[in-house]
């Protein structure tokens, strides 16, 4: 199926006629999305601006196939490469500045009658073969803009080194040993520096969960989190700061998910987390000290993974469901106020300055049965890039995404 087909049919799906949501789609949509996001917390910000080197001088991936597309309101091309026959996809989707870089599938493997870890499968984009390789190796998998290196850390978190993946060659080029053992990573938004997040214990924790139901659930009995590294990616050189939780009930770091990773700010100065509870996120300076968020990132969702766009003049925010079936608010980064209602369940990352990759659902209506898709602020087109995904959350087939800057 080439472009122009694809817009096509994009077009008629828009046109059908959709049965009206349901009662309370999107308080399922907001919960299904803060189950997510609480669970695999990925840099929101790590995908933001211009590639440049990660120890070497990283080119730009050249991504064979790629065709121009012009959406509405649009005065650039916008670059796409689609497989929307493809779920989980098998060779690269991209548009715009961004790629997927990677993806995983999650699997909860018991370590006794009331113990598990939620465990990664990873599929890495081989930016030679641009198909996306599948590995286990790795418990946690961070790559750079440019789509060359990964950093990695091994299984059974967490681990006292971080590896610098060859992703071409599948090799480590490089280690980081560390002091304060790790159990996540996000790169800097121009790709030099690279966040480390410290645990004293697997953040992947999972118990059995109550009432009977056979399920695990994330360990929220204390939080093991204890501070993090920045680490210039080209030395390897890095500090330490030691972040403690909130020990004051109205203090909001004092109630954290069992996983609740450090990320760059937009500007790539400070160090952020999100809070499962009001306001939503905590920024730290390189020390690790409490500071206010920068300009720009005083209104964003921290559950919302596309954040500021390149220009950082629009903020991707929360779910809306007003105009659409299912669609997304844009949010004036300055006031919070909504902008613009687009297309898009969950906003994922920024393809330009108007244009994003978004999870969104089909004609059946089935809020859980989600393919990858281009929106345009201001226009009703849509551009399927992959398949649709499993509905099931127990399975292989309900893979979660990974961009970067290409």
């Amino acid at each position: 199926m080439n472009v122009d087909e694809l817009v096509r049919d994009s077009l008629r799906e828009q046109a059908d006629e959709q049965p009206p949501a349901g009662a309370g789609l999107a308080d399922r949509v907001l919960a299904l999305r803060r189950r997510r996001r609480a669970r695999r917390f990925v840099s929101v910000a790590a995908a933001t601006v211009a590639v440049v080197a990660v120890a070497v001088v990283v080119p730009r991936l050249d991504s064979g196939g790629t065709t121009d597309v012009r959406p509405a309101d649009v005065t650039e091309p916008t670059r796409i490469t689609a497989h929307p026959d493809q779920s989980p996809p098998r060779d690269l989707i991209a548009a715009g500045r961004t790629a997927l870089a990677a993806y995983y599938a999650t699997t909860v493997v018991p370590q006794s009658a009331d113990r598990a870890v939620s465990t990664r499968t990873y599929w890495l984009l081989n930016p030679t073969t641009q198909k996306y390789v599948k590995t286990t190796k790795w418990s946690w998998v961070a790559v750079a803009p440019g789509l060359r290196t990964a950093a990695v850390l091994e299984q059974n978190l967490p681990v006292r080194r971080i590896g610098l993946l060859d992703l071409a060659s599948g090799e480590v080029k490089r280690w980081i040993p560390v002091e304060q053992a790790v159990g996540g990573l996000a790169f800097s938004p121009d790709g030099r520096e690279l966040v480390a997040t410290a645990y004293n214990a697997n953040p992947d924790l999972r118990v059995k969960s109550e009432g009977g139901t056979g399920g695990w659930d994330a360990n929220i009995e204390q939080s093991y989190r204890t501070g993090f590294y920045v680490f210039d990616v080209a030395s390897g050189s890095g500090s330490w700061s030691e972040v403690k939780a909130g020990t004051d009930m109205n203090d909001p770091t004092a109630f954290l998910n069992s996983r609740q990773d450090f990320a760059f700010s937009h500007d790539g100065r400070r160090i952020w987390s999100g809070l499962p509870s009001e306001p939503g996120y905590q920024f730290y300076d390189r020390q690790g000290g409490k500071v206010g968020p920068p300009a720009g990132e005083k209104y964003l969702s921290w559950f919302v993974d596309a954040g500021l766009s390149p220009d950082g003049k629009k903020l991707a925010g929360d779910f809306a469901g007003k105009k659409y079936k299912t669609s997304s608010w844009i949010v004036d980064p300055r006031t919070g106020k909504n902008l613009v209602e687009t297309h898009g369940q969950q906003l994922l990352a920024w393809a330009g300055d108007s244009t994003l990759v978004a999870w969104d659902i089909g004609p059946d209506g089935n809020e859980y049965h989600q393919r990858l898709v281009l929106v345009t602020l201001d226009s009703d087109k849509v551009v399927p890039l992959s398949d649709f995904r499993a509905t099931k959350d127990d399975t292989l087939g309900r893979w979660t995404p990974i961009f970067a800057d290409r």
